[in-house]
């Protein structure tokens, strides 16, 4: 390829360098090695003269940064989510949007089920107290917790990553598995997970643990309030690894502090990198900085999937996992 007729793309945090020389096999690349938090007027200066954008799922696209780029054709999304999109601006404008399902599911289920079984056996508590010179003897009742073994494992949200869960929990720890989603799963996906459908107030009901792996949307918002917590067992569990927004972190915060629930495990907070100083008071729960994907493979894959939207789109006008593939042929 003529290297002046390259397209340009811009990588919007710092990646792997593997990843930033396969795409400059393709592209004039401007990369962010220093990994820069741009501000919107820094990235739309940046996105001039581009043809594609590398995104980690933090920059916003919408309508108004569009109409700064007009030789924008792909945002591709290094995320399975892709809150950032406003999708139906990039739409309007013709450029496409790619993200990266698939490669995180099985990594981000086991992220899941280990918050699961922390908040469940109290073990951030545990090491706290143990770092602290506060484990003196032994005494009945110390740092009790909840079993896991063939307790009731519920699921709000049965996407791929939930049917994970729910394979952890029915096959390795002999769980009853029930769940809730905007539609019902087919017989066979329901009997691949062992898992039985109910409704949301049923779901809250007899859940020991619940785990949350919805994605974050006007009608997801806040879809685990102060009412929904008021319906779980005082001896349960909550586990987010859907999306911040889905919990109202503050409602949360004062159940796990009035112990109207046992604990909680969250990998996910509303407007995170921030997080509700009101959860930094509770000791049953734990906390971690989204890290549901991050292992080196899986992070590998899921940067490689969205350079390779980058390449097989702005080279050959087709992509692995369009968000709105509507688009393709517009321009």
């Amino acid at each position: 390829m003529n290297t002046a007729a390259r397209p340009r793309i811009l990588i919007a945090r710092a990646i792997f360098p593997e990843v930033v020389e396969k795409l400059s096999q393709h592209f004039e690349v401007e990369a962010n090695p220093s990994d820069e938090l741009w501000p919107r007027d820094e990235l739309a200066r940046r996105l001039q003269g581009k043809q594609g954008v590398f995104t980690t799922g933090g920059e916003r696209i919408d309508a108004a940064l569009l109409a700064q780029c007009p030789e924008l054709k792909i945002c591709a999304n290094m995320a399975v989510g892709y809150n950032n999109f406003d999708l139906a601006a990039m739409t309007a404008a013709g450029v496409l949007g790619t993200n990266a399902p698939d490669v995180l599911t099985e990594t981000t289920a086991d992220m899941g089920f280990a918050l699961l079984m922390a908040a469940a056996r109290r073990v951030t508590e545990s090491e706290h107290f143990l770092r602290a010179g506060k484990w003196d003897r032994w005494a009945y009742d110390m740092l009790i917790g909840q079993d896991v073994y063939g307790a009731t494992l519920g699921i709000l949200g049965m996407g791929r990553i939930g049917r994970a869960i729910a394979r952890r929990g029915a096959l390795g720890f002999n769980m009853p598995v029930i769940y809730h989603n905007r539609s019902r799963l087919p017989a066979e996906a329901e009997a691949e997970v062992r898992a039985r459908y109910v409704s949301k107030d049923e779901l809250l009901r007899q859940s020991d643990h619940l785990v949350l792996v919805v994605p974050y949307s006007a009608e997801s918002h806040h879809a685990i309030g102060a009412a929904e917590l008021a319906q779980m067992k005082p001896t349960a569990t909550l586990v987010n690894i859907g999306r911040g927004g889905v919990v109202d972190d503050a409602a949360l915060a004062q159940a796990l502090l009035d112990k109207r629930i046992a604990a909680a495990g969250l990998d996910v907070f509303e407007g995170e990198p921030k997080l509700n100083p009101a959860l930094l008071k509770c000791s049953n729960v734990v906390l971690t900085p989204h890290i549901g994907s991050a292992t080196v493979p899986t992070r590998m894959a899921m940067a490689g999937l969205a350079a390779d939207n980058l390449i097989g789109y702005l080279t050959t006008g087709k992509a692995l996992t369009p968000l709105n593939p509507e688009v393709i042929g517009q321009r």
